[in-house]
């Protein structure tokens, strides 16, 4: 059975899920903002808040360019460079983000995009790693994030079998199996048609790995279907309010949303419970409705049982429906009245 620690929050087989809040952009590159998206997440019910780390300078160049210029989505016609540049997070934030979640009580970390954000990360010690979908295939980020040793979470929007496949390898290679593998689709926001979230069961039965979502739809239904099929980690963006706008802010969840998914993820897991056969109080107390052996005539000492005076009825007081047929033909021990659950005792030579 695999489980992972993060924090203080242990996830895997038979723990509760874990949900994090995507900060992402949604701060409006507003310090108070974030401050506040801290409180709403914690409040709404998020186990973790996230942010990114990086700066345009490590993800792009400025360059007007065809090849920098996005053509489709819900950027369309901006460079990457203009794109990074509206939606980084101020790492001298970061010290203060990371106590404020402290304060409030809940986990704090990054995705890391370059080897310098990770150390940047590491030296606040945060007790996960993130890949993004668009990394997956930046390989020389894979193994310095995983020789750190800690739990690494990987989306993988972007990727194919054998881009997943190579992330997961990469990871191992490098002493670490403590791997979180995001079922995700990278378009924004995500259709329902595009989500295939049978492949969350796949995920974790090829790879051995803990499953999860990160999940760019705004139907309320995934999350809750996801966790139905096993999922262990739910990423979902964060705002507080969509009309605020920000690059993300048309598949982000406010708060009242967020925390109704809480609700329903976590009504879902109490329903899922576990593997069980055994039956609950108040299931017993309807166990009198299953069926039993009763008298439906007067049955007469040394007269014998049969399919007309002996029948398979409601309540269960009666002997077991199985032992029917090994009645019939079998004399009464003793008068027995219409209406009585027949006992061992009534029939002779039992």
């Amino acid at each position: 059975m695999k489980r992972i620690k993060i924090g203080k929050r242990v996830i895997g087989d038979d723990e509760p899920c874990f949900l994090v809040a995507e900060i992402s952009a949604n701060h409006l590159q507003k310090k108070q903002n974030a401050f506040r998206m801290i409180e709403e997440a914690k409040a709404s019910g998020a186990d973790a808040v996230k942010f990114q780390t990086y700066t345009p300078e490590t993800m792009t160049l400025k360059s007007n360019k065809k090849y920098f210029k996005i053509k489709e989505t819900i950027w369309k016609g901006k460079t990457l460079y203009d794109l990074y540049s509206e939606a980084y997070t101020p790492w001298e934030w970061f010290p203060d983000l990371k106590d404020k979640a402290e304060q409030e009580g809940i986990i704090f970390f990054s995705t890391a995009f370059d080897e310098t954000a990770v150390d940047f990360l590491e030296k606040l010690y945060v007790p996960v790693h993130k890949i993004a979908s668009f990394e997956i295939n930046h390989i020389p980020l894979l193994k310095y994030i995983a020789s750190k040793g800690k739990p690494v979470t990987v989306s993988t929007g972007t990727a194919e079998l054998q881009d997943i496949e190579l992330a997961v390898s990469t990871i191992r290679k490098e002493g670490n199996d403590k791997i979180i593998i995001l079922k995700c689709t990278s378009a924004y926001p995500a259709q329902l048609k595009e989500l295939n979230l049978k492949t969350i069961q796949d995920i974790k039965k090829r790879f051995d790995v803990i499953p999860g979502l990160s999940d760019h739809s705004m139907n309320p239904h995934v999350p809750v279907t996801a966790v139905a099929l096993g999922a262990k980690v739910i990423e979902k963006h964060f705002t507080l309010d969509r009309k605020l706008g920000g690059p993300d802010a048309k598949f982000s969840l406010e708060p009242r949303e967020f925390k109704q998914m809480v609700k329903a993820v976590r009504e879902v897991e109490e329903s899922i419970g576990k593997v069980s056969y055994k039956i609950s109080k108040g299931v017993k107390e309807h166990r009198f409705l299953m069926r039993s052996i009763f008298a439906v005539k007067d049955i007469k000492k040394g007269e014998k049982f049969t399919k007309e005076n002996i029948r398979v009825i409601r309540p269960s007081n009666g002997l077991h429906p199985k032992y029917f047929e090994s009645l019939i033909g079998k004399k009464a021990e003793c008068d027995v009245e219409k209406g009585l659950p027949i006992k061992w005792k009534m029939v002779k030579n039992n």
